[in-house]
């Protein structure tokens, strides 16, 4: 079975922005590193690039992990059903 290309791991328009204003406010606060929109856009795009697939691919072996125990839980549903 192949499997299909990663979705891209953009984020909506609103998000980035919060996200954009919230990386900003952090730098500010933690760091004393006050810079511009271009700048902290840069960081994002690298965080999102290098980080967020490892945290994607985290998040697809936790769904994976839930819906396999699902599963069994059904499949042991379903045979507790079955006449004899």
């Amino acid at each position: 079975m192949a499997r299909s290309k990663v979705p891209s791991l953009a984020l909506e328009p609103a998000q980035e922005q919060a996200a954009l204003l919230m990386l900003q406010r952090f730098l500010d606060e933690r760091f004393e590193l006050q810079l511009g929109t271009f700048e902290v856009q840069e960081v994002l795009d690298q965080i999102s690039r290098e980080l967020a697939p490892h945290y994607y691919n985290k998040a697809i072996l936790d769904v994976q992990a839930h819906l396999k125990d699902r599963f069994e839980s059904i499949e042991s549903d379903l045979w507790a059903l079955e006449k004899s």
